[in-house]
């Protein structure tokens, strides 16, 4: 009688946080204002490295490796993150990592030598965790049976935040390049100023983390614990392989459409926005429909086979100096990665408990950060090296690799 009765407290508690609409509502702010602070500033890099470099291919090389750069500081700073988030809860750490975001967007902004630029990214790597808080926080306030949806509905969010960010900061670079990174970190701190009035806390103090290991702010042990972890190795083995190029792809997109089309921001900014269009209507209209037919491993196969076919039309878009190809690729593509990431991340989360969701959420935001620094990296240095088409062919044959992985356990995953 008295599980039951817990087992009732507990469904009862799981209605309650459903209907808590300040939580919810927040989340929701958070995830919208993440994406247009991110893409606001993703048309204009090239434009702000190239007054410190000499050569096309030097600024080409140096905007990964800014990418790059900031992907490692999130490589160790996300289990940190994650490990605080479980034991202090979720509201202080959002509003620390939003803050210095702000911060390192205005740090950018500023510039004045190359390696203020570089200080930027490192300042927002740093508390660059706040997705896979969010994440965690939507964990902690929705059952396990619809977390799914609820993250399609977060990825919609950010879709519709990185529509208006690039057109945004394209529109915005037309005054001043470094506008879009002044204005990226005024809406940060629009977000940390709503946080901090109407953001209630989600992690309920018995589901938190007892103590803090120094094991668990490792990210090499937490990336050891997460890849042995049974049923999820291969998922995360294969998610690594799909944002290495994915990483390489967001690092030279922008130099990739000037040097092969001659494109200006405001034109950048609205081929990133295509991704935030495509974000809003597979969240909206395809993904309750695949829901309804597949599993999330199926969906997740699904987004990474159009992201190949993406790949390979942006790959020949190069090679013929044919935009209409690129556009095209970029829809595909952006569909592919618009139903990943809310299946990839559903699965993710059933596979912890409530006390485990930041450092599950952390870990996968470390190897997700690894594999951002290293895509980068390879990607400027073959992009320099064999040509621009080089970083698409490169995220065909990895993601390949990656479906193959991921579907030898298909019959094994029932998720």
């Amino acid at each position: 009688m008295s599980m039951c009765r817990s087992h009732n407290k507990q469904n009862k508690e799981q209605k309650d946080q459903i209907v808590n609409k300040h939580a919810l509502l927040f989340g929701l702010i958070a995830v919208f204002l993440c994406g247009i602070g991110f893409s606001i500033i993703a048309p204009i890099v090239p434009f702000l490295v190239k007054p410190y470099t000499s050569s096309p291919e030097e600024q080409a090389i140096v905007v990964t490796l800014l990418t790059s750069v900031y992907a490692l500081c999130v490589f160790f700073a996300a289990p940190v993150l994650g490990a605080l988030s479980d034991k202090y809860g979720r509201r202080p750490l959002l509003l620390v990592c939003l803050l210095g975001s702000a911060v390192g967007y205005f740090v950018f902004g500023i510039g004045g030598a190359l390696w203020v630029l570089f200080v930027g990214r490192i300042i927002e790597g740093i508390t660059g965790g706040s997705i896979s808080t969010i994440f965690a926080y939507f964990a902690d306030i929705i059952p396990p049976e619809q977390r799914t949806i609820y993250f399609g509905w977060a990825s919609a969010v950010v879709g519709i935040g990185t529509v208006l960010g690039p057109s945004l900061g394209g529109l915005l670079a037309k005054f001043d390049y470094a506008a879009p990174m002044y204005v990226g970190a005024l809406i940060t701190l629009l977000n940390v100023v709503y946080g901090f009035f109407y953001m209630p806390e989600s992690l309920v103090k018995k589901n938190r983390l007892k103590e803090i290991t120094f094991l668990r702010l490792n990210p090499f042990t937490q990336l050891a614990a997460l890849l042995s972890t049974k049923n999820l190795n291969r998922l995360l083995v294969s998610a690594f392989l799909l944002w290495i190029p994915n990483g390489a792809l967001q690092a030279v997109f922008s130099q990739f459409t000037v040097d092969t089309f001659s494109w200006k921001p405001a034109l950048i900014g609205l081929m990133f926005s295509i991704m935030g269009v495509q974000d809003i209507i597979s969240q909206s209209f395809i993904m309750p429909k695949l829901l309804m037919k597949f599993r999330d491993k199926q969906i997740v196969i699904l987004g990474m086979v159009s992201e190949i076919v993406g790949y390979s039309l942006i790959a020949l878009s190069s090679m013929f100096v044919f935009y209409p190809l690129l556009i095209a690729g970029i829809f595909i593509f952006g569909f592919g990665d618009s139903v990943f990431g809310p299946s990839f991340n559903g699965m993710l989360s059933k596979s912890v408990d409530a006390s485990e969701q930041g450092r599950i959420q952390g870990g996968s935001q470390s190897i997700q950060a690894l594999a951002r620094m290293i895509g980068p990296i390879v990607g400027g240095q073959i992009y320099v090296s064999f040509g621009h088409a080089a970083p698409a062919f490169m995220g065909m044959i990895l993601i390949a690799a990656a479906v193959a992985v991921l579907y030898r356990r298909r019959t094994h995953i029932n998720v």
